[in-house]
């Protein structure tokens, strides 16, 4: 019967190997092409009754230990994030400590070059959900809450040394970050508040979080943070002192965000109040959208790093090196992927590679800063 079947799982090839059979040989016996054999293998074509009874006899097993039905997945509890209404059912999973979360994969959640393919699908106005892929796939996935862009190398870097983990990043401002780790929504958080005094603002952050763990912030990079603008800098913007103009029209970032507090410290220490700086209330939610306002000529200046200002062809005019933090629960510390992250973040290979981008450094990756 040469149809394609989903719905069985074939060991024909696990079974004949250790038979030590070719399929040449095994086709000999039974009586068909060697082309057939691979085509059952590879699951292209499920052999008729007679095939499959020739195929269980030559290798001395049964017909069902050839051909195993597939269990389909059993309907899970889960926690769903950021659910808006009629939302996708296409979602990022991963375990956090007892609960299962879900992230829906929607708007550029979705995209990443192509579309992200979903680990489980919710049933429909249900907070259930059934798996896509292997079990076990959630229990070997870190939630990563955060803004820096290089996150996705750690996430490279970590798939290179420990290819069964994952670590799914999810945009989020530092302050949304902190109150997703502290409701138990991801395992890490990624905070880079600038400091102000002799305090560590984004120990500060984490503490006022009243997070239900005690943790430890690790740092994960230095960069560069202030304002992307136009290439050639037709305004001739030199400070954050000229946003205070007319015809400069800046695009801002939401409440909560490290680079509107960078903005707003500026801002009060020069005396400026919001309400002069035309677009301030003009806001993006990630630095991609602010980049592009520039580009496309909706906006004079967007707040950003100047990783991204230079990835966007835009110029850049610098305020801060901040440093991005880790948030890192110590009752989390002993789940095996967060140790392989652990491990990951010592590797001279990371370091050399962030420092490779624009605007950063990488001399105090993997040095815990603070404990809170």
């Amino acid at each position: 019967m040469k149809i394609r079947n989903d719905d069985l799982d074939c060991h024909l090839k696990d079974m004949r190997q250790s038979k030590g059979m070719t399929q040449s040989q095994l086709a000999e016996w039974v009586g068909v092409k060697r082309q057939a054999i691979y085509d059952i293998e590879s699951g292209r074509y499920l052999p008729n009754t007679a095939l499959a009874l020739k195929l269980a006899r030559c290798l001395g097993c049964r017909v069902e230990d050839l051909f195993v039905e597939k269990m389909v997945a059993a309907a899970q509890p889960v926690s769903i994030v950021e659910m808006a209404a009629g939302g996708s059912p296409r979602v990022a999973l991963a375990r956090v400590r007892d609960r299962l979360v879900a992230y829906p994969l929607t708007g550029k959640h979705a995209l990443k070059e192509g579309f992200r393919a979903a680990d489980g699908l919710l049933d429909p106005g249900s907070t259930t959900v059934r798996l896509l892929g292997r079990d076990d796939l959630a229990e070997k996935t870190v939630l990563l809450l955060g803004c820096d862009p290089a996150f996705s190398i750690l996430q490279a870097h970590v798939s290179r040394f420990a290819p069964e983990v994952r670590i799914h990043c999810r945009f989020a401002s530092s302050h949304r970050a902190l109150e997703g780790l502290r409701n138990g929504h991801a395992h890490l958080a990624g905070t880079h508040l600038h400091n102000t005094g002799d305090d560590e603002s984004n120990a500060k952050l984490a503490k006022n979080q009243q997070l239900k763990s005690k943790a430890i912030l690790m740092a994960f990079s230095l960069f560069e943070e202030g304002l992307m603008i136009a290439r050639g800098n037709p305004h001739n913007i030199r400070t954050v002192a000229d946003l205070a103009n007319s015809h400069v029209r800046l695009v801002n970032r939401e409440q909560g965000a490290a680079l509107r507090v960078l903005l707003d410290d500026y801002l009060a220490h020069l005396g400026i109040p919001a309400e002069a700086v035309p677009g301030y209330t003009n806001e993006v939610r990630d630095h991609y959208d602010g980049a592009q306002m520039v580009v496309n000529r909706k906006a004079d200046a967007a707040l950003g790093f100047r990783a991204v200002a230079e990835a966007f062809d835009l110029d850049f005019v610098p305020m801060e090196t901040v440093r991005c933090d880790l948030v890192i629960p110590r009752d989390l510390m002993d789940y095996p992927p967060m140790k392989i992250i652990l491990d990951t973040l010592q590797s001279r290979w990371l370091r050399k590679e962030l420092s490779m981008l624009p605007g950063y450094e990488a001399s105090v990756t993997g040095m815990v800063v603070a404990e809170v």
